[in-house]
């Protein structure tokens, strides 16, 4: 059972950023460039769901799972959860070829350009595999087995190594072959205490922390830079007009009763996670409060200590 699905906040958020900044601010360009990363992560690590959600009947699997251990927090890409032990799967999406030397511990890729070295992959499993050992210890709860696979998410992606494959082989593989890796641990694991794994599943999900993604802190982006406007879903064009109950854009002559909601949602990505009747009205080029307050009341719920507007 999948108790905790990955999603994708953090890319509407940089989609949500790139469609309000001016091409020409300083740091669009790196914005951009981040988004394009952080977007072919994203793909890589639901290339890799597709095949471990197979194993969703017998097991419970938490995806992006954020924990704080130590005071520190540790990530995990998938975490997934059996009767007899734990399985730490962390996805790497890298395209060309990749090189797991043994003998000098060293990660690299080489993708026809550059040749570059990386974090070892299987160095930051072990790590994960430690602090996951000792958030059970914190939480007081008995100790499990616990095994880590590192996951290779494009299949075209060459597998080089250099010293000992056979210690590579058992842990490192491409995605499709990772489900066949687990159920091989469990087939050895079948003579212990079972685990009551989505007891522990939920108590995991309930102690995860929720993840924040302040974009416009971390890119020192002022609430200022960001424009305003209503965007037409046709051409894309920022700053329809509100006429009779619609949203009219000025440049392809579409029509539409709600492109206001994807406008207010950027604000509460961007700005705060609350929007006022004042903050509204400026956001959205509109001058009725009343209708700011008929448009908001629409997607999000009052609240009346703050006197602005928040999700339900």
């Amino acid at each position: 059972m999948i108790i905790k699905k990955r999603n994708k906040t953090e890319l509407d958020q940089y989609e949500a950023l790139l469609s309000r900044m001016r091409p020409e601010h300083p740091k669009f360009r790196e914005v951009e460039s981040d988004y394009a990363r952080r977007k072919k992560g994203y793909i890589g690590e639901r290339q890799v769901d597709y095949y471990l959600e197979d194993l969703a009947p017998e097991m419970t699997i938490l995806q992006d799972l954020n924990l704080s251990v130590e005071g520190k927090n540790m990530q995990l890409d998938n975490l997934l959860i059996s009767q007899y032990a734990a399985y730490i799967v962390e996805v790497k999406n890298f395209t060309g070829s990749i090189t797991f030397d043994t003998e000098l511990q060293q990660f690299t890729r080489d993708d026809s350009t550059q040749e570059k070295g990386f974090r070892h992959p299987i160095q930051q499993a072990e790590l994960q595999k430690q602090r996951l050992q000792a958030w059970l210890q914190e939480m007081n709860l008995p100790p499990i087995p616990i095994y880590y696979f590192i996951a290779i998410s494009d299949p075209s992606t060459i597998i080089r190594v250099e010293g000992n494959k056979e210690e590579i082989a058992k842990v490192v593989a491409h995605a499709a072959h990772i489900p066949n890796k687990i159920k091989q641990h469990e087939d050895r694991g079948s003579n212990q205490q079972p685990i009551q794994h989505q007891k522990l599943g939920h108590f995991l999900m309930q102690a995860a922390r929720k993840r924040e993604y302040k974009l416009m802190r971390n890119y020192e982006i002022r609430p200022e830079d960001i424009l305003p406007g209503v965007r037409c879903p046709g051409c894309g064009y920022l700053g329809m007009r509100r006429l009779y109950g619609k949203w009219l854009c000025p440049k392809c002559k579409m029509i539409s009763k709600e492109a206001h909601k994807r406008a207010i949602y950027d604000y509460l990505f961007l700005i705060q996670p609350t929007i006022s009747n004042r903050e509204c009205r400026r956001h959205l080029n509109i001058s009725s409060k009343n209708i700011a307050t008929k448009l908001l009341k629409k997607e999000l719920v009052y609240d009346k200590t703050k006197r602005s507007w928040k999700n339900r």
